[in-house]
């Protein structure tokens, strides 16, 4: 925390795996200041957010399970830039922390998935009306940026798709917000996908997975071993075409994060999706 004239942030969920990444992304940037770490793990309260990160030195910034407490000490500090609040929480929190944030005048950049449609049209209306930048997105992957390009190029060429997410079975939310963007956007593209040629019945229901938009199927996996992965397969006669994007380390996120971190401040309303901001 030498430097003092850098963006504030605040990691909300800080304890989590993708948390002691932000912490250890933000502590390296040399425009970055770590100013709260915030976790409910009971387990982790006081600890010193850099050693909990695996960093060789302190940061002498405790986990604290108060949020709001938090928001309004960076919103106080009047000789900073406006602050950053960076979050890798629960399905069942994040909308509520995107308001208290906004309230505050904290950016939120939100890697944590489960809005529905009308939660997040409420939070871009409140971020309009507040003139504060907000950024959802569902991955911070480049990888998988080009991915959901390639997808929606190749839905040109084919009339049908299905999408197969794959995660670590401590991911509470299914489909992933991830899978849930592809899906929109093939179906954005106009097209409607997967015309069935029979009537299909499902034994046991949820066979065929979740049906989105225009046709388009997602199906979840669930297993420990898996980090983060997705295939598009688009299938025609004597064909089948395979986008897939994995990832073997949560570090693959960090430069799309650092990314939201520095553009949010430049924003007036809410944002979805990285690729808005490349």
């Amino acid at each position: 925390m030498t430097n003092q004239t850098g963006i504030p942030v605040i990691v909300n969920g800080a304890a989590g795996k993708m948390g002691r990444e932000v912490i250890k992304a933000v502590a390296q940037a040399p425009d970055l200041i770590l100013m709260g770490a915030v976790d409910t793990s009971v387990e982790h309260q006081g600890k010193d957010a850099g050693e909990l990160a695996g960093l060789s030195e302190a940061l002498e910034v405790p986990i604290t399970n108060q949020l709001e407490a938090m928001l309004g000490y960076v919103a106080a500090e009047r000789n900073l830039p406006p602050g950053v609040m960076v979050d890798f929480t629960h399905p069942d929190s994040i909308y509520d922390n995107i308001r208290s944030a906004i309230a505050y005048g904290i950016r939120p950049v939100v890697g944590t998935t489960g809005l529905n449609p009308a939660q997040i049209e409420n939070l871009a209306d409140f971020a309009e009306k507040a003139s504060t930048g907000c950024l959802i997105i569902p991955n911070f992957s480049i990888g998988m940026v080009l991915l959901q390009q390639a997808a929606v190029t190749a839905s040109q060429y084919f009339d049908h798709v299905e999408i197969i997410e794959l995660h670590h079975n401590q991911k509470a939310d299914a489909p992933s917000g991830t899978a849930i963007q592809t899906a929109q956007l093939l179906a954005e593209t106009g097209k409607s996908f997967n015309q069935a040629i029979v009537e299909e019945t499902e034994k046991i229901p949820g066979a065929r997975g979740s049906l989105a938009d225009e046709g388009v199927r997602i199906h979840s996996v669930r297993l420990p071993g898996l980090i983060a992965h997705q295939e598009v397969i688009f299938g025609a006669p004597g064909q089948i075409y395979t986008l897939r994007h994995d990832t073997s380390d949560r570090a693959c996120y960090m430069p799309g994060v650092l990314l939201a971190i520095r553009k949010v401040s430049q924003l007036k309303s809410l944002v979805y999706g990285l690729e808005k901001i490349l």
